[in-house]
This record gives C-alpha cells, structure tokens and sequence, in this order.
C-alpha cells in the first residue's frame, strides 16, 4: 500500500498528517530492529525481503542533531558530573575536588574533599526542597573512603558558597569505585575493587563508629597530637562504620545503584550482574556473561531490565527477571570500549521523588574513543545520533582521542566528562521542548 520509494521523509509526512498534528514532528521509523536510511525497496533488496511481503514498520520520534552549547575546561580529568540540579552543573575529578558551576560559566564552589581522585559522587535525594541551596553531596574515592559532606551554593539569598565533611566511611581495603543513595535518602551503597560491597545509613554519628588507626610516635607527639585531636573534635569528620557488607563478587565490583524498588544492582570485573536483597543482605540473582568485565550500569525505568557496558566493546541489556545466559535480550556494538551508561531522565536527583524518565527507550553512552552515543533501545544495529565530545585536538592541531570517563542526560542537556574536561550538549528527543536550563546556558556562553 506505501509506495517502496519512499524514504523517512515521506514516512514522517504520512504519519504527521495520519495523526492530524498541528505542528510537524520528524520521525524516524524501526523494520524489523533497526532504522530506516534507505528506500524500502533498497532497504528489501539488501536483505532478500520481496515487495510483496507485509513489514511492520514503528515510527519512534527523531532525535534532533546534537548542538554543544558550552565547555567548561579541567586541569585534572572529570570522573563523574550531574546536571539534575536546576541552577549548577556539578563535577568531580581526579584531583580529589568537588566543583560547581553555574549557567553563566562561573565556578562557584571549588572543594577539596578527597587527597585522591573521586570516582563517582551523587546528591543525597530530601524530602523537601532546599530553600537555602545547601546539599548533602555523597563521594567515593580511590583513598579508600567514601564521605558525606554539606555544600553550599550561591542562590537567591546570596549565601557564600562553602563546604563541610560530615562523616568519611570505612570498610574497604581498595578504591571506592562507587556510591550511590536510595530514592528516600536514609541509605548509600557503596562498591569498591575490593569486591565488597558495604551498606550504610545516612545519620552522622555523635562519635567515631571505627577507631583511629595507631601510629608508632614518642611521647612528645602523642601529647601534641591528644591536644590537636581535642581542638578539631567539633570540627573533623565522623567515621562511620557499615551497617552491613554485601559479599558475593570475585572480583572487582565497577558499579553499584538502586533499583525502583529499593533492591541494588551491582556489576563487576568478575563478568557478572547481581540483585540484591539490602534488608537481608543476600544475592538474589546473578547472571554471568562470558568474559565481560563490566564497566558500568543503569536500571532502566520499568525496573525489569538493566543496561551494562563492558569492555568487550558492548551496551547489553539484560532481563533481570533471568538468572542464565538468556538473560541478555539486546546488545549494542562500539567501535570502542564504552565506558559510562546513563538513561534519559526528566526528574531532580535532589529530591526524594521516584525517577520519571522523559523516555523509556532513549539511553546515552560514553566510550573511550571520545564519542557519545545516543541509543534507541528498540534499535539494536547503530546509534540515532552521536556526537565527539571535548576539542580532541594536540597542540599541532591534529585530531586526537580524550576519552570520556562520565555521562549524565537530564531533559535536553547532556553533560560529558573525561579527559577533555567537562561539555555541555544540547540532545533533544522524546517530546520535551528545550529546557529552561539548556536555554540559559546558550546565552550566557
């Protein structure tokens, strides 16, 4: 009945007058897993399909090109950054500082918080609002700790910006590879190379839960060091001790988040994906992969499956309600190894609301080529959009690679860390108009 000329263009003119728009939306359109670049005659003729046969062809709403709207340049590489606060661009970095910018580029806090890089961080979500624009931010970092601090950015009272440690955690013998808060704020995972991965609640302790370590010293300095201790005791963090340890990797763990219905998942270098129960502190599940060292993972919104990337080169996604191999329902192909995964999201990280992804199907990924890539889940053969993140020039200006270490898509903005520092891109789809953040960043850079 559809003319096998046609090409998307007049797809999407058919479906826009068959839906009786008011205002045209472009479309692109899914045969058989995968999108349409040609005519559907070419499209049969290269797969052995007849004329005659009947194809059923989706129409999913276009993802518009890429625009970079802004850079914000790093002396040190950006390993984790958030965009789901409505006023500031958040990053961490190897340097062991916790940074804020606002929309017009300015650097507003600027806290020492690790003496070692900090692998990942994430705003405790709150019952109510900040009103005065102070934040409970969590860090992991490869010194061994993860920790609890208070920000304070500038807002509309013109409060100075500042920053205080509450508590450091300790457990682990190796570096924290992540930290991650459930959707209530009352309790963080954190996951590290050690393979352990520890469960801790959020309260600050009114002493240290975990002692000091000894060190040898004469009198002289124990006596220094009591009198120092005994003026910084108001003042110097907390430490805090587990409330429980969560033991089933063999190897590394990369990566530990919250599941809508406040299980965890975890993934790890030991190739496989667990569920775990957090009450009761046991795997529920594990699916093992066939040599995949996972780098990265996200739930995706219905909760009943989860995306991982790995080194092998692939984004899988995987059914958690499996627990063997054919848990893997879809895979996506790099040109490089993918690093970071993050799902298209349209709800505040710091607030207790439930996640309200913008679209179900639409992910991002960062890989150590440089590149982003912009996924429709329903279409497993190539990305909708990309885009090379960071100016990936040398000095003689000859194109070079700066790998990208952290994504992070919240509405129309999408933030990119790694080598190269930190970009900020406009990426538009699934219906949302541009929003009001993105359109303040354009104007000021």
């Amino acid at each position: 009945m559809i003319p096998t000329t046609w090409r998307r263009y007049h797809l999407s003119q058919l479906v826009n007058k068959a839906l009786g728009l008011e205002k045209a939306i472009p479309f692109d359109f899914l045969v058989r897993g995968e999108i349409l670049r040609t005519t559907l005659a070419e499209w049969c003729a290269e797969r052995g399909v007849g004329e005659e046969e009947t194809l059923e062809i989706e129409y999913i709403e276009s993802v518009l090109p890429p625009q970079k709207i802004s850079e914000f340049p790093h002396e040190s590489w950006v390993s984790s950054v958030s965009c789901k606060l409505s006023s500031h661009f958040l990053t961490a970095a190897y340097d062991g500082h916790f940074r804020a910018f606002d929309l017009s580029r300015n650097t507003v806090l600027d806290a020492p918080l690790h003496n070692a890089p900090i692998t990942s961080f994430t705003l405790l979500p709150s019952s109510s609002p900040s009103t005065d624009d102070t934040y409970t931010v969590l860090t992991a970092s490869q010194d061994l700790t993860a920790q609890i601090s208070q920000i304070t950015l500038p807002g509309i009272n013109n409060t100075p910006s500042s920053s205080k440690a509450l508590a450091t955690l300790h457990l682990h013998t190796s570096p924290v590879s992540s930290i991650a808060a459930d959707s209530k704020g009352k309790q963080v995972l954190t996951s590290s190379w050690d393979g352990l991965i520890g469960l801790w609640d959020t309260s600050i302790p009114a002493s240290d839960e975990v002692p000091e370590p000894e060190a040898t010293s004469t009198s002289t300095d124990r006596k220094k060091r009591r009198k120092i201790q005994k003026d910084e005791l108001e003042t110097k963090p907390k430490r805090k001790a587990p409330l429980n340890v969560l033991k089933s990797h063999v190897g590394r763990v990369s990566k530990v988040v919250w599941t809508s219905d406040q299980a965890a998942l975890s993934c790890g270098f030991d190739s496989t994906v667990r569920t775990w129960d957090v009450e009761n502190g046991v795997c529920t599940q594990t699916i093992t992969a066939s040599e995949k060292p996972f780098l990265d993972i996200t739930p995706t919104s219905n909760g009943q499956s989860a995306l991982a990337v790995s080194t092998d080169r692939t984004m899988t996604m995987y059914d958690l309600r499996i627990q063997n191999l054919s848990a893997a329902t879809a895979s996506f192909l790099h040109p490089a190894t993918p690093s970071c995964v993050a799902v298209h999201s349209s709800t505040s990280a710091s607030t207790s609301a439930s996640p309200s992804p913008t679209s179900a199907n639409q992910v991002v990924t960062g890989a150590y080529d440089g590149v982003v890539r912009v996924w429709d889940v329903r279409s497993t053969k190539e990305a909708v959009a990309l885009f090379k993140a960071f100016n990936n020039n040398d000095a003689s200006g000859n194109a070079g690679v700066k790998k990208i270490l952290s994504v992070d898509w919240y509405r129309d903005v999408v933030l990119v860390g790694g080598e190269g520092g930190l970009d900020v891109w406009k990426v538009q789809g699934g219906g949302d108009s541009a929003s009001g953040q993105e359109q303040q960043v354009k104007r000021s850079s």
